[in-house]
């Protein structure tokens, strides 16, 4: 049950003066933590302001600078109303001792200027500065106010993102009443950490982020922001370890076999494993012979043999007689898998099966007698499948691939289909350590390094998209040679607002060109059509594949050797990343052409450089995490990280780190949260959202 103690914080926002209906709708659009319900007024206090506007910036009007907000005490000159059914603006003058200005004003009403702007009387007016024609303008300005009624005017306003229909003043009228109604909480940390840190308590820094009174108390380091990042990142931390102890108190089977099996699978390979293949190998051995249950992340960057390392720890649980399963996000990956797994499986003699939504009824209910008899090993399939009433003899294992698609809850209705089920997540996105934290701090983690023998780095290029032309030209060149191209576009057809080359015409302009078959890959087509297109380019019919980033995970055809990525500038770095990785995956070099339309700006400038630069994943995720700040990090939240209101991964990776060891603390002395603090703690994880962790607990 939730603390009664925070009922006024999970009651809904149209509670708060001045939001009717519409407005309530609008503001759960921007600050709801979930999409199917009102936002509450506790969503709406972890809305923080991005910075504030100083009201007590008097510079007089001569001496007020382009863009700056000020205030001005003035001397309403004359006013001068555009003709009717004009669209000009009304503009007033104004006067102080240091010069003029115009307030200027779009389809206003006349009587309400007339009265707020009176001609010849003075008047404290705030807004912001436009100098246009070197003279000084104030457009629709926040404030007109009669001297004696001054001090009505905020010095200080806090500045939220905004959404379309929101007025400033309503938010900051709703935040004023939201503020209000924060209860006193119990202190949920650690008092001793409290004081050591100077951090005030949860209610206070509400208060003054709320109310800043210094720019610095909105700075990601002031105690007010770090407090309430801890807290945030704290009930993170605590569900994602009860998450993690609740996995592990359900028992788990120890497979520690002879390795027969395993040792069969990499003796048939054709290359020999890497170092860190090795280490990974042995990582997840320990892991399966102890008698608790595995949950471990495999990180690999494009093309470092995380297959291999499945199938080969997969084997390790087959030869102890129970089964293993695959799960891939998308068909065109499952069918990759199983064919790149089907030759060492039969020299190891691993009785391996496919199952996809393309299979008849017939063919399903043949597989599942199968699994069901145990007469399948190993079956491999997307996520779709094994969610609904898949059901095996004596599931072991399960890999999952590409984990930032699959969330918790679905690994533990996967893990309920055996007895002790196994679980190894593996996911190309590098993702730097602090996010690793973040998002999978219930699991340990393996990473491979090293490429396998043979890769030869990726040479790239950016270029612009003036020289489109020669680019063509030395593709054809290039596909003459015997070649195989890819070229990357983002967008599936025209749209009018951008300019962005459509798919589409892109193919027509290179079959035209290039006078020769071109094969087309995108979101529109059916899995038909691009199934037979994909297979056109594997097998050499056509030398050129365009496409959308649909062919961004897992595609893999080893002689291709040229990827063009065209409007490169509007691509984030792991995408970027992750679309090169589609070549260099055989024994020949290979390079990508980042065309970018010109000019750059700052980041996008950044980002191509770091791609030219390195083709380490791990340093280019870090990066990625600076330029990007603590947002979305690697593009839209795929990698599975909780999207966090106040704490910045870039700003917070120290806070991170203690929250996590304070979160296994807290667990270690007070495993169902029932002394004083563990109450407090449960309040912070229903007021975080993260109450699921909750439901884990015997006691509650």
């Amino acid at each position: 049950m939730r603390p009664p103690v925070l009922d006024p914080l999970f009651a809904p926002v149209s509670t708060l003066p001045g939001i009717g209906p519409k407005i309530a709708k609008l503001l759960s659009g921007l600050v709801g933590s979930q999409p199917d319900r009102d936002a509450t007024v506790a969503d709406l206090l972890f809305h923080i302001p991005h910075s504030l506007i100083d009201r007590r910036h008097r510079p007089g009007i001569a001496y007020s600078e382009n863009g700056d907000i000020v205030t001005l005490d003035v001397t309403i000159g004359r006013h001068a109303a555009p003709p009717r059914h004009s669209k000009a603006p009304y503009k007033i003058t104004a006067f102080d001792e240091t010069g003029q200005i115009s307030f200027v004003f779009f389809h206003p009403r006349r009587d309400w200027l007339e009265k707020n702007y009176p001609e010849g009387e003075r008047r404290v007016v705030s807004g912001k500065v436009e100098w246009f024609h070197d003279k000084p303008q104030m457009v629709h300005p926040d404030y007109s106010l009669a001297p004696e009624e001054a001090e009505q005017m905020p010095p200080i306003e806090p500045v939220y993102p905004l959404t379309a229909g929101v007025a400033a003043k309503t938010l900051q009228k709703a935040m004023k009443a939201a503020t209000g109604k924060v209860p006193h909480l119990p202190e949920w940390l650690d008092e001793a950490y409290l004081q050591k840190n100077g951090w005030p308590g949860f209610t206070e820094a509400l208060r003054v982020l709320h109310a800043p009174e210094e720019r610095q108390d909105l700075d990601p380091h002031s105690a007010y922001m770090e407090r309430l990042a801890y807290d945030e990142l704290l009930a993170s931390q605590l569900a994602l370890a009860m998450v993690r102890k609740h996995m592990r108190t359900l028992g788990g089977v120890s497979r520690a076999p002879e390795g027969r099996l395993q040792t069969a699978v990499i003796g048939s390979l054709p290359f020999r494993l890497t170092g860190s293949q090795v280490q990974a190998i042995k990582e997840i051995n320990d892991d399966l012979a102890e008698p608790v249950r595995m949950l471990r992340l495999l990180q690999g960057d494009v093309g470092s043999g995380k297959t291999v390392v499945a199938l080969a720890t997969l084997a390790q649980v087959i030869e102890t007689g129970a089964q293993g399963a695959l799960m891939a996000p998308t068909e065109i990956l499952a069918r990759q898998h199983f064919s790149s797994m089907a030759p060492l499986c039969e020299k190891a003699g691993i009785r391996l099966a496919l199952m996809t939504g393309k299979d008849s009824q017939k063919e399903r209910r043949l597989r599942q007698e199968q699994l069901d008899r145990g007469e399948i090993d190993l079956v491999v399939g997307t996520h779709a499948l094994f969610q609904g009433n898949v059901t095996f003899k004596d599931l072991g294992m399960v890999v999952v691939d590409e984990q930032h698609r699959f969330g918790v809850h679905q690994r533990l209705a996967l893990s309920a289909k055996g007895q002790g089920v196994d679980v190894l997540v593996m996911t190309a996105t590098p993702i730097p350590r602090t996010l690793v934290l973040t998002g999978f701090g219930d699991m340990d983690v393996s990473r491979l390094t090293d490429k396998p023998a043979g890769r030869k780095p990726i040479k790239t290029v950016s270029v612009s998209l003036d020289r489109l032309d020669e680019i063509i030209g030395r593709v054809g060149a290039a596909v003459s040679e015997g070649q195989k191209v890819y070229w990357v576009c983002p967008l599936v057809e025209e749209s009018e607002k951008t300019d962005l080359a459509a798919v589409e015409d892109r193919h027509r302009v290179l079959e035209h060109f290039l006078n020769q078959r071109v094969s087309l890959v995108h979101g529109r087509m059916t899995a038909d059509e691009k199934d037979a297109a994909m297979a056109d380019f594997k097998s050499g019919k056509t030398k050129i594949l365009v496409a959308t980033t649909v062919i961004e995970v897992g595609v893999d055809v080893p002689d291709a050797t040229i990827i063009v990525i065209e409007h490169a500038e509007r691509f984030g770095l792991a995408q970027l990343h992750q679309l090169r990785g589609r070549v260099g995956r055989g024994d020949k070099a290979s390079s990508c052409v980042l065309l970018y339309k010109g000019p750059l700006g700052e980041t996008a400038g950044a980002r191509l450089n770091i791609m030219r630069e390195t083709n380490d994943g791990f340093l280019i995720a870090e990066e990625d995490l600076k330029l990007r700040g603590g947002g979305e990090i690697l593009g839209t939240r795929q990698s599975g990280t909780p999207g966090f209101r106040i704490a910045r991964a870039d700003e917070h990776a120290d806070l991170m780190e203690v929250a996590r060891d304070d979160a296994r603390l807290i667990l270690e002395m007070d495993p169902e949260l029932e002394n004083t603090r563990g109450q407090a703690l449960r309040a912070l994880l229903y007021l975080f959202g993260r109450d699921a962790a909750i439901r884990l607990l015997r006691a509650g």
